[in-house]
């Protein structure tokens, strides 16, 4: 199963937890309830999580470790879903990419609870910190392994690191959904910053690209 579809799933398969899906989701159905009503992030507790949700703490401390956890899996099911890569070839792959990251721009912009979360976890480095591990950087992986297919297929430049072509290939996307709210985020824009860069990053004829 590739990351991205891992990483969109609530944590149902962690080892050592008992797996009830109907009970899970009653448990996050709960927490979105509660913000959907306005409660902020410090005033979700795990004890009203359990009473809103009919269960007890000791059921959601089985699944999840804390709260930081549990509003972790919350923001992926509430998330739209990650990309289901193609594997048609690196451009799909990297459009298929971008296009998961506009569709959350649109999502952010679309939907109050998702707008109200991102804004509140500012102010939670721990939960932050948190999603950062678990969902940016899983996002991180995926595109740095596509960048590295498209070197080793001699479609991108061997001179640069992964890490950086991939944030090359991120940043515009983020830049309109993050930095500039208001950018217009058209149905083709993903393909439209994949092209342009994989032209640009085009292994150059008559140079050692290897050193």
């Amino acid at each position: 199963m590739p990351p991205t579809e891992q990483q969109n799933r609530p944590s149902e398969q962690r080892r050592g937890r008992p797996r009830s899906e109907a009970v899970e989701r009653s448990i996050v159905e709960a927490v979105v309830k509660l913000l959907e009503e306005g409660a902020s992030l410090t005033e979700v507790s795990i004890e009203r999580v359990a009473r809103t949700a009919g269960v007890g703490k000791a059921t959601i401390y089985r699944r999840w470790k804390g709260k930081e956890e549990l509003f972790i899996d919350v923001l992926k099911d509430i998330e739209p879903a990650g990309p289901e890569l193609p594997g048609t070839s690196v451009r799909d792959d990297l459009i298929a990419m971008l296009e998961s990251l506009r569709l959350r721009g649109l999502a952010k912009r679309s939907s109050a609870l998702l707008y109200n979360v991102f804004a509140q976890m500012q102010h939670y480095p721990e939960l932050w910190r948190a999603y950062h591990d678990t969902v940016v950087e899983a996002r991180r992986r995926t595109g740095a392994e596509i960048v590295r297919r498209g070197i080793a297929a001699g479609e991108i430049r061997s001179d640069l690191a992964p890490d950086l072509v991939n944030d090359l290939f991120v940043g515009p996307m983020l830049l309109r959904t993050v930095l500039r709210p208001d950018a217009p985020l058209d149905d083709d824009l993903a393909a439209r910053v994949v092209d342009a860069l994989l032209e640009g990053l085009a292994p150059r004829p008559g140079r050692d690209l290897d050193g």
